[in-house]
């Protein structure tokens, strides 16, 4: 493996915040769960107003780089991550977010880290929920890393999440066109009745921004560019191009990985839509 996934992108890169990390330790397992103590879930827990976050910081789901996301933490508490911080210093996110900071956190101290999307079968019984978690090269082989949970969650090894437990883009897309999945299964949210955030609508969005965050794009949940729109209908191309992006790639080196994301139906351009919740009101965004 070459050291593609140990520099950053432009989403990780702490910038100025770099120094700032210095403090924190060399160990993916330390990385991992002052990750977790750095984010406060925009809505797993209820209205963040419940607790003691002002309505206008919902705002914060929108931050895009690891960058702008340390300034404000640093903000919040000047105390650099892997200490205690009260909820209501830490950023409001999403899974995404405590993932691309340990993400960034550990390309600091260079560990081959990258983030993943796809879906877990461990936050709702039965159902798959639209997720993202990281993957660290151990030297051997890519191990999944959960970094939005504190120690004792789940009762499987938040280092070594199993396969069968997070279904990454390519994964979960090929289980429910197989039919191993049942593709209403895969969800947003159960209570979420909007069509595009369920089924096979949203396995073609999830496999699109996997592919970009293995080419370093870590998207925003709610992006879209190029093929993707929030239409709840597949046509038989679209069906067709995500079963072969998802074929490619389940093997592929990062160099096909590299080829693939040059076409453009998946590239990420310099302007994009995102289509925050819950408003879901498409605006355009010019990316760094």
């Amino acid at each position: 493996m070459d050291d593609f996934y140990v520099s950053h992108s432009r989403f990780t890169d702490p910038g100025a915040l770099s120094s700032w990390l210095d403090t924190t330790p060399r160990d993916v397992a330390a990385l991992r769960l002052a990750a977790s103590g750095l984010v406060f879930h925009y809505w797993a827990q209820g209205d963040i107003t419940e607790h003691g976050f002002p309505a206008a910081r919902r705002e914060e789901i929108n931050l895009r780089y690891a960058s702008d996301m340390f300034a404000r933490l640093r903000e919040l508490d000047p105390a650099p991550p892997g200490g205690p911080r009260p909820k209501v210093q830490r950023i409001v996110g999403c899974c995404r977010d405590f993932t691309l900071l340990f993400v960034s956190m550990a390309r600091h101290h260079g560990f081959p880290a990258r983030a993943r999307v796809g879906f877990a079968n461990y936050l709702v019984p039965g159902w798959y929920l639209d997720h993202v978690v990281a993957e660290v090269h151990n030297g051997v082989e890519w191990h999944l890393v959960e970094p939005q949970f504190p120690v004792g969650f789940g009762e499987f090894d938040l280092l070594d999440v199993p396969r069968d437990r997070f279904l990454v883009g390519a994964d979960a897309w090929t289980a429910a066109r197989s039919g191993d999945v049942d593709p209403a299964r895969l969800v947003v949210s159960p209570d979420l009745d909007v069509p595009f955030l369920r089924g096979l609508p949203y396995a073609w969005h999830n496999l699109v921004l996997d592919l970009a965050a293995l080419n370093k794009h870590e998207m925003i949940q709610w992006d879209l560019w190029g093929a993707l729109t929030d239409d709840a209908s597949l046509t038989p191309a679209t069906l067709a191009r995500a079963d072969e992006l998802a074929e490619l790639m389940a093997d592929a080196d990062v160099e096909q990985l590299r080829v693939a994301f040059e076409a453009d139906d998946v590239r990420v351009p310099p302007v994009i839509r995102s289509v925050t919740p819950p408003e879901q009101l498409p605006v355009e965004v010019v990316l760094r």
